[in-house]
């Protein structure tokens, strides 16, 4: 893309910082975002907010959210309280408030807009598909449950769902585990070169997940094709077990070999570093089928491929 304006709500976590350093250089990109300065991703990676127009937003009012999204064309809305963190009734609640107030709000501001955005696209997650180790899960055929994470994604998703906006096209994207410099790749290296690299938990769970230039190469498809609405799994079309998954990055990184994690020690760890087991444990077996059906040719299909081109970082 080139020559647009590109809103990205919730953009100074990881994938909204490396979109905006994507499509800064020929474009004016804005974020919208509770800190404008130098920002810090779940695992502590500074990231300088550079070449991109910050504004403060609480997500929860409207704020200078008319001013800044007017004559935009394109809407990404990223926004939500980190997952990472203990499930206790304090964070569930920061965590579907911060994505349903921050939708709805936004809503609100683009039905004000004089020249709303051609596109709006919402975050979502994969997680909302059910533990699957027996068949894959897609747009059509895949089953929705009802733990807490689903619930989150299910009434983040409704809440979009439910704003009208005759001009401004819309889509979801049910985004899997993002691989980029960066995010979920630091602790897993740390771990693989600590000699602790081995599989997690039973080892047998699927791994869905995407490279990041594949998720913003999807988001650029997405705008340029005008006839493309509605939720897509944005997903490679190769998942694969936890305990492949270990190891190529074992194989990348040159360790020999990696201890396993039990699921009881899994426990503990999250206990300890306040987190939970079903980021790492649940079984996230998701195919892309409306992207493939549609005509999205992804750059990275293997995952082997996707680390060869990230790791070492």
């Amino acid at each position: 893309m080139t020559g647009k304006h590109i809103i990205i709500a919730g953009g100074s976590g990881f994938i909204g910082m490396q979109m905006a350093a994507r499509w800064a250089k020929n474009n004016k990109v804005t974020i919208l975002t509770r800190s404008t300065g130098a920002t810090n991703n779940s695992y502590g990676n500074a990231a300088a907010i550079d070449d991109v127009n910050p504004v403060k937003w609480d997500g929860k009012t409207i704020g200078d959210c008319v001013s800044a999204l007017d004559g935009c064309d394109l809407l990404i809305n990223l926004a939500g309280r980190s997952v990472n963190c203990r499930y206790n009734e304090q964070n569930k609640a920061e965590i579907m408030n911060s994505r349903v107030d921050a939708t709805r709000v936004l809503g609100e501001a683009v039905t004000q807009l004089r020249q709303p955005p051609a596109l709006w696209i919402n975050g979502g997650s994969t997680t909302i598909y059910r533990h699957a180790e027996d068949r894959p899960q897609d747009e059509f055929t895949g089953e929705i449950e009802n733990d807490f994470s689903v619930q989150v994604c299910k009434q983040w998703e409704a809440t979009f769902n439910e704003i009208s906006l005759p001009h401004t096209r819309k889509a979801i994207l049910r985004i899997a585990i993002v691989l980029g410099k960066g995010g979920v790749l630091v602790p897993y290296s740390r771990l693989a070169r600590l000699g602790m690299g081995g599989s997690q938990g039973g080892g047998r769970q699927m791994f869905s997940w995407i490279h990041m230039e594949d998720l913003c190469l999807i988001t650029e498809w997405l705008y340029e094709h005008e006839e493309q609405q509605g939720i897509y799994n944005a997903a490679a079309p190769n998942p694969v077990p936890n305990a492949t998954f270990m190891n190529a990055i074992r194989k990348v990184l040159r360790v020999p070999f990696g201890l396993p994690a039990p699921e009881w020690l899994l426990g503990m760890g999250a206990a300890v570093i306040g987190t939970q087991t079903e980021l790492l444990l649940k079984s996230r077996w998701v195919m892309p089928t409306r992207l493939l059906q549609q005509g999205y040719q992804f750059k990275y299909i293997r995952v082997e491929d996707a680390l060869g081109d990230l790791l070492p970082m």
